[in-house]
This record gives structure tokens, C-alpha cells and sequence, in this order.
């Protein structure tokens, strides 16, 4: 029994092409190794998140607290926050599972939050975050 399903030819060219891969060898960016591209890729984009991080909290707290006093408050964060951040973003990039807990875990947050004590614990964000400003 013969197959008479036609076949379709490619030359090497065209494979190359389909999978991407350069013809000459060079690996595309600055440098010629790819784990040296990896790595520099990566500290940018790092580098980028911070400052976005940055620029977003500064605007949260400008309406609030004034240009000076929240570019004041970015900077001046403590060990124990930028822990704290950093543990839940790892948790949350690494599986549904976590971002689903630390999601619950925001939403929790702020229903505390917008709960009974809201005025008392307003006041008392206020004068932490205007003391560590001042200290600085």
C-alpha cells in the first residue's frame, strides 16, 4: 500500500527562517554570549519595574500628602516593606495558587482597612508616614 499524500519540500534556508535561528551564528544584542543578553535583559527589566514601582506610589501619595513629602515617603521605605513586597510578588509570580492567596490577602487588607477604626488608623498612617519624612 502507497501513500499518496503529497510531500512538501524545504530547503535549508527556509528551515532556518521557520525556526528563527541566525544564519551566520551571531546571537542577537550587545554582547555575543546569550546568557550575557539574558542577564543584561533582566537587570533592565528590574530596573524598569522599580522605577515604575516608584513613579506609581509617588502619584498615589502626592494627592494626599504633597510632591515633596511623597517623593519623601518612596524613598524613606524600611527593610521590613521592601521584604514584605518582595516575598508576596514572588509568591504571587510563582503559581496560581499564590496569586489567588496573596490576591484574597489584598482584598482582606483593604476590607480591614475601610472597617470600623478607619479615622484612628488614618490618623496614625499619617503621623508614621509624615515622621519618617521628617527624619529623613
Amino acid at each position: 500500500m502507497t501513500d499518496n499524500t503529497p510531500i512538501a519540500e524545504t530547503s535549508e534556508q527556509d528551515e532556518t527562517r521557520l525556526s528563527g535561528a541566525a544564519t551566520d551564528g551571531s546571537v542577537p544584542g550587545p554582547s555575543p554570549l546569550p546568557t550575557s543578553n539574558l542577564l543584561l535583559a533582566d537587570i533592565a527589566m528590574r530596573a524598569g519595574s522599580y522605577l515604575l514601582r516608584d513613579l506609581i506610589e509617588r502619584n498615589l501619595l502626592k494627592k494626599r500628602y504633597g510632591s515633596q513629602e511623597a517623593k519623601a515617603m518612596v524613598q524613606n521605605k524600611g527593610l521590613k516593606h521592601k521584604a514584605a513586597s518582595l516575598a508576596a510578588g514572588k509568591v504571587a509570580a510563582k503559581s496560581p495558587v499564590g496569586a489567588a492567596m496573596i490576591g484574597g490577602l489584598i482584598i482582606a487588607k483593604i476590607i480591614f482597612d475601610r472597617g470600623g477604626q478607619r479615622k484612628h488608623r488614618k490618623r496614625e498612617a499619617d503621623r508614621k508616614l509624615l515622621e519618617r519624612t521628617n527624619s529623613a
